[in-house]
């Protein structure tokens, strides 16, 4: 039961939230990437993340968004499908942006120590009362099937996104289709990360001539890398439009799958 409860927490590893440990719940198909992996990638992206657009994809626990917001992403959207799971996205965005970064971590099994005002007797402040810092990340979560929203996305705001996570189930082996639809929201200079098992057939889908696989890495059973695009590409004129004020649009249930993905 205990190691149970341990796998229902990550931690993120560096930047603003450095130490913070998060709840997500109990669902099938929803493993966050193991710390190990998580610290070579962002060793690979150079810690500092500041000012990205990033996308992740098949969020889940939120352990690659988060991490990336914490390391100074200006935007990060999260899609995900499942609505246990983005309940649990929702309070974690919450407790990370209303969190004073003079907060010391909480501690597994000891009491949480929330930064409150040092006065005698003072009632505690509920931490949904608290500010939102003017300089925290804008971290956006869609409800979608991730093929629809590529797909989507693409057509609305081709080359986006700077970094994009991806992380599919793994049972699924859906990497074959996600790639080709990636090439229309990637920025040209953008990277992508993908994780999949070793040894399953969507491994030898080794990414077709669109993408060039830059870093590459094994971990136990989990095969994963970073891809850019091949060719740099020219994108089609977009109006002049501030990239903050763009969110994606909201998606209609009807277009969610039920096969668990996330």
């Amino acid at each position: 039961m205990a190691a149970r409860a341990r796998s229902q927490r990550v931690r993120i590893i560096g930047g603003r939230w450095r130490r913070r440990l998060l709840a997500f719940p109990a669902l099938d198909d929803l493993r966050p990437t193991p710390d190990r992996v998580r610290e070579t990638v962002f060793n690979w992206l150079g810690q500092d993340l500041d000012g990205l657009v990033c996308l992740d994809l098949f969020a889940g626990s939120g352990a690659l968004g988060f991490e990336a917001a914490s390391r100074g992403a200006r935007r990060v959207v999260m899609v995900e499908h499942d609505l246990r799971a983005i309940r649990g996205l929702e309070a974690n965005r919450d407790l990370l942006l209303r969190t004073p970064l003079d907060t010391p971590p909480d501690k597994p099994g000891g009491p949480r120590r929330d930064a409150q005002p040092v006065l005698r007797d003072a009632p505690p402040i509920p931490r949904d009362a608290l500010p939102i810092p003017r300089d925290a990340p804008r971290i956006e979560i869609v409800k979608a099937d991730v093929q629809r929203f590529l797909e989507r996305e693409g057509e609305r705001a081709p080359g986006a996104y700077d970094l994009v996570f991806v992380d599919p189930p793994y049972r699924l082996e859906l990497l074959p289709t996600l790639l080709p639809r990636l090439v229309a929201c990637v920025a040209p200079a953008g990277l992508v990360y993908v994780e999949q098992p070793c040894g399953s057939a969507s491994v030898t889908v080794e990414p077709d001539a669109a993408w060039t696989t830059v870093r590459r890495d094994r971990a136990g059973a989990v095969d994963y890398r970073l891809l850019k695009l091949a060719a740099v590409r020219t994108l089609p004129a977009q109006p002049d439009v501030n990239p903050d004020t763009l969110s994606p649009e909201p998606f209609d249930d009807a277009l969610t799958h039920e096969d668990g993905s996330r």
